[in-house]
């Protein structure tokens, strides 16, 4: 039975009543039919839905690929689960390994400046050239 308002709604899933309504506009959430007295009521499966949403999100899928989960959560394609879940995990690598090349790089250069007084620093030196 619907029960709250699109700021309750807001609430719970700990998101603001325009992301609500961006993922409405993104088709992402469903949007209620407007009674009479024209408050739109939500119910536990929206809530449900919006915490999906952001759970997926905070694992890094795109809404797009939130879209494909959503549409999946009804089904038993494991498989298809899987291939996303997999491309998300290679895409996590690659930037994994993306960050750490940067850290080392930057490490690098911490020690080059920590180790001489004289002339401009390593760091700054290396982000102008």
């Amino acid at each position: 039975m619907p029960t709250m308002t699109i700021s309750g709604l807001a609430k719970e899933g700990g998101v603001g009543v325009e992301t609500v309504r961006y993922y409405q506009r993104r088709g992402l959430l469903s949007e209620p039919g407007r009674p009479v007295n024209g408050v739109r009521r939500y119910d536990k499966d929206d809530v449900r839905r919006l915490r999906f949403i952001r759970a997926a999100q905070g694992a890094g899928f795109s809404l797009e690929q939130i879209g494909e989960l959503l549409a999946l959560d009804a089904s038993t394609d494991r498989a298809r689960a899987r291939a996303l879940a997999g491309q998300r995990i290679a895409e996590l690598d690659r930037r994994i390994a993306d960050l750490q090349t940067a850290r080392d790089w930057l490490s690098e250069l911490e020690r080059d400046c920590a180790s001489g007084s004289d002339g401009p620093c390593p760091i700054l030196k290396a982000f102008a050239d």
